[in-house]
């Protein structure tokens, strides 16, 4: 038989966001050059592929309202 967890009170809960540690973290190891700009050659490339993309999409997401050459099959004009 599996015996109940006891609900947590809620005064409890409330005074777990207040808590403060005293325990600082590491501090933060400085980022290479190398790593630098391989984020920003990341980034650069996600630009480049979504303006790439929208370049290329644009032609077919336009509306052409102008009349082209209507090109009849021979079956309409009664050959």
């Amino acid at each position: 038989m599996f015996r109940r967890r006891e609900p947590v009170p809620f005064a409890f809960v409330a005074e777990a966001d207040r808590f403060r540690s005293n325990v600082t973290p590491p501090p933060r190891e400085k980022s290479s050059v190398g790593q630098i700009a391989g984020s920003w050659l990341l980034g650069v490339t996600i630009v480049a592929a979504l303006v790439g993309s929208l370049v290329l999409g644009m032609p077919a997401l336009t509306l052409d309202h102008s009349p082209t050459s209507t090109q009849e099959s021979q079956a309409s004009q009664g050959h």
